[in-house]
C-alpha cells in the first residue's frame, strides 16, 4: 500500500491556476473523465475561477511541498432557482499521485465548506463508468450512487457512460430551511 500524502487544501490562489490547467489539461487529453475535448487555456482557467468565486463558492487546491497536486471546485447543479441548495462537486488529482489520499482530503474539505454555506444537496457527474478512482472517493465520502447514463458522451472515438452520484449535506432531511436562514443566492 502506498502511503498517503501530506497534502494542504486551500482556497485557490490566481497563482495556482497553470498548475490546475496542467491537471486538467492531462485529464482532458488522455481520459474520459472530462467530456471536454481541447484543453483550456491557463486564461480560461483563471476565468472559471472567477466565475466560481463569483457566486460564492468554494474553489480549492491541494499543495504538496510548494506544487498543486490536485483541485475541487463547487458549481451550480442546475440554473433555476428551485435547485439553489443544490451543487455539483468537480475534483481531479494529479496523475503522479493517485491514491495518495489527495481527492479524499479535497474532497472532504469541499464538502464540510458547502454544508458551512447552507448548502442541502451535492451531485457528483463522473465521466465513465470506469472511473474507479473518481466513483470510490465519492462512494467513502458518503456519495451513494444513483443512476448510469450509458453512452451519452463520444470521447476518443468510444461510447462513454456517466455516473451520477449524490449525498446529502448537513440537515439536508430535516425539512425546509430555517426562516431566519438567508436564501442562497440562484445558481445563475
Amino acid at each position: 500500500m502506498i502511503a498517503p500524502l501530506s497534502v494542504t487544501v486551500r482556497d485557490a490562489q490566481e497563482s495556482d491556476m497553470a498548475g490546475v490547467q496542467a491537471i486538467y489539461s492531462y485529464y482532458v487529453t488522455r481520459l474520459a473523465a472530462t467530456f471536454e475535448e481541447v484543453p483550456p487555456s491557463v486564461e480560461e482557467m483563471i476565468a472559471r475561477r472567477a466565475k466560481t468565486l463569483a457566486r460564492g463558492l468554494p474553489y480549492l487546491v491541494a499543495e504538496t511541498d510548494g506544487e498543486v497536486v490536485g483541485y475541487t471546485y463547487a458549481g451550480p447543479f442546475r440554473p433555476r432557482s428551485a435547485y439553489r441548495y443544490t451543487i455539483e462537486d468537480s475534483i481531479y488529482v494529479a496523475p503522479s499521485v493517485p491514491r495518495r489520499g489527495v481527492g479524499t482530503a479535497l474532497l472532504g474539505t469541499l464538502v464540510r465548506r458547502c454544508t458551512d454555506l447552507g448548502y442541502r444537496q451535492m451531485i457528483g457527474i463522473i465521466g465513465d463508468s470506469a472511473n474507479q478512482a473518481s466513483i470510490g472517493v465519492h462512494r467513502k465520502l458518503g456519495f451513494r450512487q444513483e443512476g448510469v447514463l450509458r453512452g451519452v458522451g463520444l470521447k476518443f472515438g468510444h461510447w462513454v457512460d456517466v455516473v451520477i452520484m449524490h449525498r446529502p449535506l448537513g440537515d439536508a432531511d430535516s425539512g425546509l430551511p430555517r426562516k431566519d436562514q438567508p436564501g442562497l443566492p440562484p445558481n445563475l
